[in-house]
């Protein structure tokens, strides 16, 4: 640990160019204290860089342009289950912004939060009779919700409470109040038929199941932000045969035939459901990226690093759109995906 803490407080006291003294009193004092204890506490300023770098360091993340801009809640002093949900409505709110969405990460104590939900705004997903209702992703975590006692209405799309566990005791329910999620009801301007698919999305996407690593501590529970590029809706969650699979529905209502994929039935559906995802967020005032524009954005981000000395690393199979991803520059580089700390890092499903 003494080894990683110090990777990360030069590497803070270096770019926030700090007196030298002062970082060899703070190595020492964080060594006596990992000496004293095992581990050692980071200052609130220490946590901001770190989750703002943890963003830069991302590599499946398109959007690292903005990394700079993250708003940090420092809630490391809460341990009742009521108040870490009060702060988790805090972040809803602050983030959605009436549709002004702001990047935001919110960091509890380590070793004794967590949060069993994937992310803070999740729809349920239901096996009813041999049939999903639902969002077919969520069957695992809606399971969990229904033994602590939420008792959903089985549309396809409702909101998941939330589960909070502290120091490993018995996890706690808690119902998100509809007034403070923001959902966009999803609309075509060229297809009236459209609407009457009672299609929606939600508009934040505020990651709850990866841990923030710094310095050799990482905060199991530290749900972040930042605004949806429209092809995470359009062509995943509401596109993906194993999610809500409205591909052929839609294709349907334009009347294609769905019987040879030959007649590319399914990438005309795929434009004109992420055309109306854009088209509705846009229409609601709420932020949202079209998949061209992110690119655009990711070579500005690309070309500031570069300014600074810092190689950018990158999962190639995730920064490339899965939409017309041949026509943006990301499609035809290579990347490394060397792994950097800060970082978000996948931990182990709390409930298997």
């Amino acid at each position: 640990m003494l080894e990683k803490a110090t990777d990360f407080i030069m590497q803070f006291y270096k770019e926030n160019k700090q007196e030298e003294n002062k970082l060899q009193e703070r190595l020492s004092q964080i060594a006596h204290e990992i000496e004293l204890t095992g581990s050692y506490k980071h200052t609130t300023e220490e946590l901001h860089f770190g989750a703002k770098v943890a963003w830069r360091n991302s590599n499946k993340c398109i959007g690292r342009l903005f990394w700079n801009s993250l708003t940090v809640f420092d809630q490391r002093n809460l341990f009742r289950e009521e108040d870490i949900f009060q702060a988790l409505l805090q972040h809803i709110r602050f983030a959605t912004n009436e549709g002004k969405i702001r990047p935001t990460i919110s960091i509890f104590e380590h070793n004794r939060v967590r949060i069993w939900n994937d992310q803070l705004i999740r729809y349920a997903g239901y096996e009813v009779n041999g049939q999903i209702i639902g969002d077919p992703a969520s069957i695992e975590v809606t399971k969990q919700c229904e033994k602590l006692g939420f008792i959903g209405e089985k549309t396809r799309f409702d909101l998941l409470p939330l589960i909070i566990q502290v120091d490993g005791q018995m996890p706690k329910l808690f119902e998100l109040p509809k007034e403070d999620i923001l959902e966009i009801p999803l609309t075509h301007s060229a297809y009236k038929w459209f609407e009457k698919l009672d299609l929606k999305w939600y508009a934040v996407p505020i990651i709850s199941s990866m841990g923030f690593e710094i310095g050799g501590i990482t905060y199991e529970a530290a749900p972040f932000n930042g605004w949806y590029m429209e092809t995470e809706i359009g062509a995943r969650n509401l596109a993906d045969v194993e999610r809500y699979n409205m591909l052929p529905e839609i294709a349907e209502g334009m009347g294609l035939s769905t019987k040879k994929v030959s007649n590319l039935w399914q990438d005309r559906a795929l434009i004109e459901l992420n055309h109306a995802v854009l088209e509705s967020f846009k229409n609601q005032g709420v932020n949202i990226v079209d998949h061209h524009t992110a690119a655009q954005q990711f070579k500005l981000f690309e070309e500031q690093e570069a300014k600074n000395n810092r190689e950018v690393t990158g999962n190639w199979a995730w920064l490339v759109p899965p939409l017309a991803g041949a026509t943006t520059h990301i499609f035809h580089k290579p990347y490394d995906n060397t792994k950097k700390t800060p970082n978000y890092v996948y931990q182990k499903c709390p409930f298997h």
